[in-house]
């Protein structure tokens, strides 16, 4: 007779507890022994048995240094140069420390040796908030801020160190500040920072690769230090104005979400692996707060969840099922803050929780008008200087960014603007112009590396042109000639989808790697005057727009493959403003005529299996 597990695939088990989808997400957070000196902006090194932790401030910078042994913090050697903001690496007993912050920046490298820090060679680079991966003898050093004049610059560099010299390498693609690493100087990996960003880079001991983002873009946190590669966590942070507890785990391919620290806090410092992590200090306030990641399956008592797996759990007393929560389908739009003014066809840049919308449409004229959404409310504030409207933007916080062409009301000439300003969290500079004037452009990337395509100049162009921080340069064009399209990504990897060239709708979708567009799937429903949200080239969410026939409420997503019909936006409009990290976390605001004030934020899960408990209807 055949068991009902050849038959279905499984039997019905009882069991006290929940299986898990994997090995990592049976980990969890405990609390160790606190800190003798509370500190944020710290360094830290080693293992979750044998950690270290040094300088940092305490409200004055300080030089401590103290030692884990799985339980107790001790005094170690005090570092040489008391300073914040540096980067650690290594292990408790051949640690370095390097950058940071003293009363100006500083380039000054220090090795530990168990008990005695000594001063290494200098970083070529003078800078803060840098990522760090490697060892002593062969350490890798990325991103941070520079004290580069006029402003202070947030740096793409990459500094590699033998054991006495720090010599360049090849540079980030995207610039970051606090970002976080793991990982050898051959086999490194690089994620998150500021700008606010999720953004995931691989280093092979030359070049700089883009791979898949985290789930939630942050900077500040704490990461795996002794993890590599191809294994690492990321946990803490803040994404903008709010700290985070969220930890997510990286297999080499995608972030996954995983239990939470218990305190949610930023500039904290990390040691040990993606199996058995330390997190400590950090501000929440100012913490001394210690906190220990531990997997607590092994491969040999792991059993995997499967899809599909019904069993019953004896402590809840009720029967559960495993099912796919793949993403994209399940997410949903929900109402967010208003506008303070109803809008459509401004410039944009930001998150969900961390928007910039300036300029646009409202009757009975163009606006410069500028607003800040910090994940409930919008704030006006410091107007564009240029009024103007249907212009593009690139970046990732409220805290820098830029809008670039549009089109200006009669009877101001040119009417196709060139323009460009950026946004420092404060005010609107004029900088260089686009090499092209043209409106219903479209725009991504960060404030110091920026992609503007498409466009009517008044004519329909398919130029593209990239921008340095400093002037823009003219690039590869597009395969098909459109405008009123819409783009996301980074300078290296971007996505640009649909549009229109009158009176042709498009469906048509393309990729950027950098250097030149290529035509991928199409969307399912061809439009205009559309909004969207993503990281880079491998997803995007697209909602809203104009039809032939009608506006619409769709929304779809991008997986890197195809596109999938997800839940509509509430209100079906065109010309809006669209934002957002990923194609699991978006803004949908404004839009008209009838111009609306409306703004709409989706949220989806990032794709794992999930046990859902089974009820009778």
């Amino acid at each position: 007779m055949s068991e009902y597990k050849a038959i279905k695939g499984f039997k019905v088990e009882t069991v006290s507890t929940d299986p898990a989808a994997s090995i990592i997400d049976t980990g969890t957070w405990a609390s160790g022994g606190n800190l003798s000196t509370a500190r944020r902006s710290l360094g830290g090194a080693g293992t979750q048995t044998a950690g270290l932790a040094f300088s940092g401030t305490t409200g004055s910078n300080t030089t401590a240094t103290e030692e884990y042994d799985g339980s107790t913090w001790t005094a170690g050697g005090s570092m040489n140069t008391a300073r914040r903001l540096l980067t650690g690496i290594g292990i408790q007993t051949a640690a370095l420390g390097f950058g940071g912050f003293t009363t100006v920046y500083t380039n000054a490298t220090e090795e530990y040796d168990g008990s005695t820090w000594t001063n290494g060679g200098n970083l070529s680079t003078t800078r803060f908030g840098i990522g760090g991966a490697g060892t002593q003898t062969a350490g890798l050093a990325f991103g941070g801020e520079t004290p580069a004049s006029p402003n202070n610059l947030v740096s793409n560099a990459t500094e590699e160190y033998d054991g006495s010299t720090w010599t360049a390498g090849g540079n980030l693609n995207a610039a970051r500040l606090q970002p976080s690493g793991a990982g050898t100087q051959t086999a490194a990996l690089g994620f998150g920072g500021t700008p606010i960003t999720g953004a995931t880079e691989e280093y092979d001991g030359s070049t700089w690769t883009t791979v898949s983002s985290m789930n939630t873009g942050r900077y500040s946190m704490g990461g795996s230090v002794a993890g590599t590669q191809t294994a690492a966590l990321g946990f803490g942070g803040q994404t903008d104005t709010v700290n985070v507890a969220n930890t997510e785990s990286w297999d080499g391919t995608s972030w996954t979400e995983v239990s939470d620290m218990s305190t949610a806090r930023n500039n904290l410092a990390g040691a040990g692996s993606q199996t058995s992590a330390l997190g400590f200090g950090g501000q929440s306030p100012i913490t001394a707060a210690t906190e220990e990641w531990t997997v607590t399956a092994t491969p040999t008592t792991f059993s995997k969840t499967n899809l599909g797996q019904v069993f019953y759990n004896s402590t809840s007393n009720a029967f559960k099922v495993t099912k796919d929560n793949s993403g994209a389908p399940l997410g949903t739009w929900a109402s967010g803050g208003n506008l303070n003014t109803a809008r459509s066809q401004g410039g944009q840049f930001g998150i969900q929780t961390d928007t910039i919308f300036g300029g646009g449409d409202t009757a009975p004229t163009r606006v410069a008008i500028t607003e800040k959404y910090d994940g409930t409310s919008w704030t006006e504030v410091n107007d564009l200087n240029q009024l103007r409207g249907t212009m593009a933007g690139a970046g990732t916080s409220s805290s820098a960014g830029l809008v670039f062409g549009g089109v200006t009301p009669s009877p101001v000439t040119p009417r196709y603007r060139a323009e460009t300003e950026t946004w420092d969290g404060t005010n609107w500079t004029e900088v260089n112009d686009l090499n092209t004037g043209r409106q219903g452009n479209s725009g991504f990337g960060t404030s110091t590396a920026a992609i503007c395509v498409g466009g009517a100049t008044p004519a329909l162009t398919a130029a593209t042109e990239s921008w340095n921080g400093t002037s823009w340069t003219e690039v590869n064009d597009l395969n098909t000639i459109r405008a009123f399209s819409v783009a996301s990504g980074i300078s290296t990897s971007g996505i640009y989808s649909t549009g229109w060239n009158q009176p042709i709708f498009y469906s048509n979708v393309e990729t950027w790697d950098g250097t030149s567009w290529t035509e991928t799937t199409d969307v399912n429903t061809a439009r205009r005057s559309l909004g969207a949200s993503g990281s880079n080239s491998t997803n995007q969410l697209i909602f809203k727009g104009n039809t032939p026939s009608s506006n619409v409420a769709n929304t779809e997503s991008w997986n890197g493959t195809s596109w999938t019909e997800v839940n509509d936006t509430s209100v079906a409009t065109y010309y809006i403003g669209g934002t957002g990290s990923s194609n699991t976390s978006a803004l949908a605001f404004g839009g008209g005529p009838p111009y609306t004030s409306s703004t709409e934020e989706w949220s989806a899960p990032a794709p794992f299996a999930s046990n859902v408990t089974l009820t009778v209807s």
